[in-house]
């Protein structure tokens, strides 16, 4: 039914479900995502995650049916390293949570980590073997990055945005808008990561549901 339920529930009540504040919480973490921009927060997103969803659903369904296992090892993987357990929805936006997922770039793993920052993060590659294909070893290395990232930036929406365009990207943003706010900034970001960090909070809206706790 590919969570017909919850889409139904979704979009009749689409208003009420993005007047509210969506956070990323886990542990002592908590972030809003909304901001004191909640206008911004309804018109540049609310159409993208209606979209998305619509258009994804049955892919979402199928990456849903098969989530159990790589979400039991990323969320004790985070909770290890103190960050929010919401961070695994980042994995089904960069490799759909497969282990054999490899960009046209050269990114690899269910969190599409790229050799050079693999190696940094401490994970081994060779002709033989890849650890950004082992599960395990790779959300280490996603969570001490994710966490490095959050200790420059404070601020989840930022730190999706360096995930994924890199760091120089983000502070060039921060310093042509002259803030930090993602919502104002992100205009002056590469398309791609801005729809990156809109395709996380709608992966996240689908698998959560109406009902979760971070929509209340």
């Amino acid at each position: 039914m590919f969570k017909a339920v919850y889409l139904k529930y979704f979009f009749s009540t689409c208003t009420f479900l993005f007047s509210v504040i969506l956070a990323v919480d886990g542990g002592t973490n908590k972030v809003d995502f909304a901001g004191k921009d909640k206008a911004a927060w309804n018109r540049q997103v609310k159409q993208f995650v209606k979209n998305y969803i619509q258009e994804n659903k049955e892919n979402l369904y199928k990456i849903d049916k098969r989530s159990n296992s790589p979400f039991v090892i990323i969320e004790s993987v985070m909770k290890r390293y103190g960050l929010p357990v919401q961070l695994k929805y980042l994995a089904v936006v960069e490799s759909e949570l497969k282990t054999k997922a490899v960009s046209k770039v050269g990114a690899a793993g269910p969190w599409q980590l790229m050799p050079a920052t693999a190696r940094i993060l401490g994970l081994k590659i060779n002709s033989r073997y890849d650890e950004r294909k082992d599960y395990y070893k790779s959300t280490c290395a996603a969570a001490r990055y994710l966490k490095d990232l959050h200790e420059e930036y404070g601020d989840w929406l930022l730190v999706f945005a360096a995930y994924n365009s890199g760091e120089i990207s983000v502070n060039s943003a921060i310093k042509m808008s002259g803030t930090r706010n993602f919502w104002t900034l992100r205009r002056y970001l590469p398309e791609e990561t801005r729809d990156y960090v809109n395709k996380y909070i709608a992966t996240r809206f689908y698998f959560e549901g109406a009902n979760s706790e971070a929509l209340k």
